[in-house]
């Protein structure tokens, strides 16, 4: 007897959660030094540029002041950590049919900078999915959509993030 393959990887949860935004979850309020810090890591053995830690320099800017760079996050740093649901199989045991699961990557779009005093609000969404035969069989690309808004409603960052399951 042999099981037959799955005529589709949507499950009823992916139906049900299409479009529905998720639980917010929210950061402690910004500081220069975090923006400092950040800045001093991601350009390190170089210099980051003043605008993300010299106020009197940034305060000439456009900005007006000191801004995080682009890459900055500001849920980087929480107290407790929300329990993750399973990613995959249990080592050892035979994957069934969509258990395989790839990161497939993600695309950012910024907007707002974030500033000193920010209080930045996250919330996630399953946006859409395509399911095509590949060269492992079905699988299915599955779209998470997440937004960035300040404390002001400003839109901070947009991210596509893909999830390939086969």
């Amino acid at each position: 007897m042999t099981t037959a393959e799955p005529e589709t990887l949507v499950t009823q949860d992916m139906i049900n959660a299409r479009g529905v935004w998720g639980s917010e979850n929210t950061s402690y309020p910004v500081t220069e030094s975090d923006i400092r810090k950040w800045a001093i890591a991601v350009h390190w053995p170089e210099r980051p540029p003043r605008i993300h830690w010299d106020a009197d320099y940034a305060n000439g800017t456009r900005w007006g002041g000191i801004i995080a760079p682009r890459d900055f996050n500001p849920f980087t740093w929480p107290v407790e950590r929300p329990a993750r649901a399973s990613a995959g199989p249990v080592p050892g045991q035979t994957p069934k049919k969509g258990e395989n699961i790839l990161n497939g990557g993600q695309a950012d779009t910024f907007s707002a900078p974030i500033r000193p005093g920010d209080v930045v609000t996250s919330r996630s969404r399953l946006s859409h999915w395509e399911e095509r035969e590949g060269r492992h069989g079905l699988t299915i690309y599955a779209y998470t959509e997440t937004e960035w808004h300040n404390q002001s409603g400003e839109l901070v960052k947009r991210r596509i993030s893909t999830g390939i399951r086969y």
